[in-house]
């Protein structure tokens, strides 16, 4: 059976509230509508009662509070937040979950689904467009795997009025979304991260969590735009171009990886390195965001 309850509404409508956690429940559903996993899409669903609850909490959300949510699936962490938010913007790329959507968020008034591919989305006109007067603006997701950076690179550059993001991502992802610059685990991502706020891992999600289960681990990190850093660098393009260009091939050094992405003469980079004091055989991962900012600024 189903496993569901009614629910009244404030009009004094009844509506049916799914437990979405709940692997018969959700299997009777997909299959009442023909849908099927798709791999390409990255498409694991949570089935664990604790973490879309942890999620919404950490939002610190309320009715000031509107929440954008990427790849809601069938809408397991989307109930939490619409719970706790005042307005709940969901976008979905995968059409055959909207008639799903349609039933299993159905006791909500203040939810509304975006069709479309959040990386050819807007997010800032989104926001103009349909969250006007709310005091907060948050992003909470549980991000597919293999758009995990680019995802968090769309957001952080968009320029949009975001306090917070709280995401589940690989525990890889998350380990060097939050890494310290200058370690071995940074990478071009961890630098975006840095200049735009800060990031911390909240919790860690096993991979039990998921239907269908994945092959790695999880975890949930939290990206505070509110706390950016202030680093003063003169060229931005030029800064994370050079950001991307020493990542880009981690096992070589920094001047050669530079050279032959950016077509800097080695020399002109070794030069600005040994006038900041760097080592001229030093790799990116040895870099701070503060060496990286000097050298962009030596490379003008």
């Amino acid at each position: 059976m189903l496993k569901y309850l009614f629910i009244e509404t404030a009009n004094g409508n009844r509506k049916m509230s799914y437990n979405l956690c709940d692997y018969n429940t959700v299997n009777r559903i997909l299959k009442k509508y023909g849908f099927t996993f798709s791999k390409a899409m990255g498409q694991n669903f949570l089935i664990d009662d604790s973490v879309c609850p942890a999620m919404a909490e950490e939002l610190g959300a309320d009715d000031g509070t509107a929440v954008i949510e990427i790849g809601p699936g069938i809408g397991v962490l989307t109930k939490e937040l619409c719970r706790v938010a005042g307005k709940v913007i969901a976008i979905e790329l995968d059409k055959r979950l909207y008639p799903v959507l349609d039933e299993t968020l159905a006791e909500f008034d203040n939810f509304e689904l975006v069709c479309g591919d959040v990386m050819k989305i807007d997010i800032k006109a989104l926001i103009d467009e349909k969250l006007k007067g709310f005091e907060h603006i948050k992003v909470c997701a549980n991000l597919p795997y293999y758009i995990t950076s680019p995802v968090i690179m769309q957001l952080l550059e968009s320029e949009a009025p975001i306090e917070e993001i709280v995401v589940m991502v690989q525990k890889e992802a998350a380990e060097r979304l939050c890494a310290e610059m200058g370690t071995r685990k940074a990478g071009a991502v961890t630098a975006a991260v840095n200049y735009y706020g800060a990031a911390e891992v909240l919790f860690e999600v096993g991979r039990e969590s998921f239907m269908p289960s994945p092959k790695v681990d999880s975890a949930v990190i939290r990206i505070s735009l509110t706390a950016g850093r202030g680093y003063e660098i003169r060229d931005k393009k030029l800064f994370f171009s050079l950001v991307r260009a020493a990542f880009s091939q981690r096992r070589k050094t920094l001047v050669n990886s530079v050279s032959s992405s950016l077509s800097i003469p080695k020399d002109k980079i070794t030069d600005a390195l040994v006038s900041l004091g760097i080592s001229e055989t030093v790799r990116a991962e040895k870099m701070t965001m503060e060496d990286f900012a000097a050298l962009a600024d030596k490379l003008l």
